[in-house]
């Protein structure tokens, strides 16, 4: 398996752009009288969640085989930090 950061930041910028753009459909008010955006919003909001827990879960995997050779490189051994910040704040994105 290769190093999942892009798609750590695929599903980063894809939530980002998604919930800015939904946040402005809100604003306008094109969701008034229509049950069907309470579902839309529920499903929206379960797959960034999915696409979070992915992404956690792949770079975790990544940085525990790093974590195995970390210790011989000093370069991987700073690619293992970085990968350790990114499993912890990708869910709290």
């Amino acid at each position: 398996m290769g190093n999942p950061q892009g798609w750590v930041m695929f599903v980063s910028v894809f939530c980002f752009v998604f919930t800015f753009l939904w946040l402005l459909l809100f604003i306008i008010g094109v969701n008034k009288n229509s049950s069907v955006w309470a579902s839309l919003d529920v499903s929206y909001h379960a797959l960034a969640a999915f696409f979070y827990l992915s992404a956690s879960v792949a770079l975790a995997y990544v940085t525990t085989v790093l974590g195995q050779s970390s210790f011989v490189n000093s370069t991987v051994f700073q690619y293992y930090q970085e990968d350790i910040a990114a499993v912890v704040s990708t869910p709290l994105n």
